[in-house]
């Protein structure tokens, strides 16, 4: 099982009960989409009894910081490519929907995991695109994740 989750936002509190969350569930692995923003969440995020793996989004500014906080914890990049139980997976924050819907439909991937628009939604079809909402609760006024099963593709939105 791993857990998705995106648009933190600084907001410690939210990140705190998102890895508390994934930490009761078990998940192997938490993936986050960008926008976690500060250095600072790392020590929230150093709390997870998983594997973590993170891309930039369009407001992580403090790329140099976030890079030295979270050294030993993960790598941040724009773009991220996994496999996972025989499963193709991308990450993207997914500033533009045209780059999201080319990797969707490009026939590499199994999973495509993006954020951005602090919606929580997720398409099946040959190739799932997955966006977890927003763990921040600022706009929707909800902390949503998402654990996702990566043998069967089985999957459970959560609202924190």
């Amino acid at each position: 099982m791993i857990g998705i989750m995106s648009d933190s936002h600084d907001n410690l509190p939210a990140i705190r009960e998102a890895v508390k969350f994934f930490n009761e569930a078990k998940v192997e692995l938490v993936i986050h989409a960008g926008d976690m923003i500060s250095p600072f969440a790392a020590k929230e995020i150093k709390n997870l009894n998983a594997e973590f793996r993170a891309v930039f989004g369009n407001n992580d500014g403090e790329r140099d910081g976030l890079r030295h906080f979270f050294k030993g914890i993960c790598y941040h990049n724009d773009f991220q490519e996994l496999e996972l139980h025989g499963k193709k997976i991308a990450v993207i924050h997914g500033t533009t929907e045209d780059i999201v819907t080319a990797l969707v439909k490009s026939g590499n991937y199994d999973i495509v995991i993006r954020g951005h628009t602090h919606k929580l939604e997720v398409k099946q079809g040959k190739c799932m695109m997955i966006n977890p909402g927003e763990i921040c609760g600022y706009l929707s006024g909800k902390k949503t994740v998402v654990l996702l099963d990566p043998e069967d593709l089985s999957y459970e939105p959560i609202v924190l």
